[in-house]
């Protein structure tokens, strides 16, 4: 798997004008999903994005993590960041996870950070997302499993 979180300040996805997720203080996370993940990566990964120390402290030191902020989490689907680009100018995207499957490891990906007493909003698995957000910082941290 790989994740891309973002520190915002605010974060919105939109399918067709309809907004289907918004949060303010938090992380954007862009989720890739592939075959070979399983529940040992989401649990990696919900154990490191939960306890990331990014968020300031009272003397402005990266030392809180979302929880200690009460901060919440969109989390937006993404195959591209399996994208290979290695030949020619089109990105191959056969790294990435099949949709069924992509689908079925993230929406137990975002179940279990909200059993993390989380807020997570979401986008729509496969549909075409407006996304807007504020980065904060900008603070953007890359986790991918495969290199864990």
């Amino acid at each position: 798997m790989k994740v891309v979180v973002q520190r915002v300040s605010s974060a919105k996805v939109s399918v067709e004008s309809e907004i289907l997720g918004q949060i303010e203080q938090g992380f954007m996370l862009l989720v890739g999903i592939q075959d070979t993940d399983t529940e040992v990566e989401i649990d990696y990964l919900v154990r490191k994005i939960t306890n990331l120390r990014v968020f300031e402290d009272s003397n402005l030191k990266m030392n809180l993590n979302i929880r200690d902020i009460d901060g919440a989490i969109l989390s937006i689907s993404q195959f591209t960041l399996y994208a290979d680009t290695r030949k020619g100018n089109r990105p191959s995207f056969t790294k990435a996870g099949a949709p069924d499957y992509a689908a079925q490891m993230y929406d137990l990906f975002n179940t279990k950070l909200r059993e993390q007493g989380l807020t997570v909003g979401t986008g729509k698995f496969g549909a075409d997302m407006q996304v807007e957000l504020t980065n904060d910082g900008p603070v953007t941290i890359l986790f991918d499993t495969d290199r864990k």
